[in-house]
């Protein structure tokens, strides 16, 4: 038997993770009939993962499979779900997929979440990652016809009422979440101790830099636009700033890069070093107030003021074609909140990428007192 690993480092999986193994195993039984008890997935990080498969069935137009959700050693409402895939023919409709949302899948009511308003609360991560696993099972079946691939969850709007979902306007459901596919135990005493590690090595190596980053986006954005400095300078910090930053004061790090996307960083410009989602919600009214420090109209700083996401204040300063100007503010007062509660411990640099990981701003600024 194999060592079990410590409590508080197993990984789980994404419900988008779930959702697309459960897809790729009900598109292979409309293929060959049947379908299988367990399905090789594509996760969205490039790695393949055999999940088991329960409740296969299908017949000659349509499929079923279900996926039961385990989220490793951070669950949360979600661990155990039953993430279902049915899976029907388009006839006459070659080479289409068609995504929906069935029960206990949200439906988005609100712009600022990257999602059409009306439509499911499916993620564009996740929604690719589930065509892509569909089009791969499928192989010649879409020369002929199209597929509609509806992922739904059983309880899925119980388990709604334990998250942000309503909060963010997202009804009747669960959100289809997941950028890697794999669901690290972030809110474990484990993984803060993994980002205090990560500085500590980085400062027994020599290394003078940290580029803490909110996540696997965001690091290979800030490796990017850092190639010269080692590996061992990106540490994922996850939402565990406090902790790497205490780290790299006590381990004497000269510069501090941070990388990130508007909502960890608006986090951190009001004075959050713990970015998890489930704590203090993101201050619109600062939002707000950067959009008019760069020039938006009073009325568009209103309806910022009113939403729920930072994501919603960027995307209106892309409408007014204010995006480098919001994003460099933005920074501008995350260096402001960190150098006064580290003052002359380390320079700090902000990067800043969009959800696709481009880049949107860089901002310097900060000192260390030699």
């Amino acid at each position: 038997m194999e060592p079990k690993k410590p409590r508080g480092t197993r990984k789980g999986f994404t419900t988008g993770a779930c959702s697309a193994a459960a897809a790729r195993a009900a598109t292979l039984g409309l293929v060959a009939g049947q379908v299988p008890e367990s399905i090789e997935c594509l996760l969205p990080n490039g790695q393949r993962v055999r999940f088991s498969i329960v409740d296969g069935r299908c017949d000659a137009q349509r499929a079923h499979a279900v996926v039961i959700k385990d989220a490793g050693d951070d669950p949360d409402c979600t661990h155990g779900a039953r993430m279902t895939a049915d899976v029907s023919l388009l006839a006459g409709a070659p080479d289409r997929v068609v995504l929906k949302g069935g029960p206990g899948v949200g439906t988005v009511t609100k712009p600022g979440l990257g999602i059409a308003v009306g439509g499911p609360a499916i993620n564009p991560v996740p929604c690719r990652n589930i065509e892509e696993n569909v089009r791969a099972a499928a192989g010649d079946l879409l020369r002929r016809d199209g597929l509609e691939v509806t992922i739904s969850v059983p309880d899925g709007e119980k388990m709604a009422k334990k998250t942000l979902n309503s909060r963010l306007g997202i009804v009747g459901g669960i959100s289809i979440l997941g950028t890697t596919g794999i669901v690290h135990p972030y809110s474990t005493a484990a993984f803060r101790a993994s980002v205090v590690q990560g500085v500590e090595i980085a400062a027994s190596q020599g290394l003078d830099t940290v580029v803490l980053t909110t996540g696997g986006r965001t690091e290979k954005f800030a490796m990017r636009e850092l190639p010269q400095l080692a590996d061992g300078c990106f540490v994922q910090m996850g939402d565990f700033l406090r902790y790497a930053l205490d780290t790299a004061v006590k381990k004497d790090i000269r510069h501090v890069v941070i990388g990130g996307m508007v909502g960890k960083l608006t986090k951190i410009a009001q004075g959050e070093t713990i970015t998890h989602a489930g704590r203090n919600p993101v201050d619109t009214d600062l939002v707000a107030d950067i959009a008019a420090a760069v020039g938006a109209p009073p009325e568009v700083c209103a309806d910022i003021r009113n939403a729920e996401t930072a994501r919603y204040g960027s995307e209106r300063m892309e409408e007014l074609g204010l995006i480098p100007e919001f994003h460099h503010e933005l920074g501008r007062r995350v260096i402001e909140t960190l150098a006064g509660r580290y003052p002359g411990k380390f320079s700090l640099r902000v990067l800043i990428c969009d959800f696709e990981g481009k880049k949107l701003a860089e901002i310097h600024g900060g000192r260390r007192d030699d």
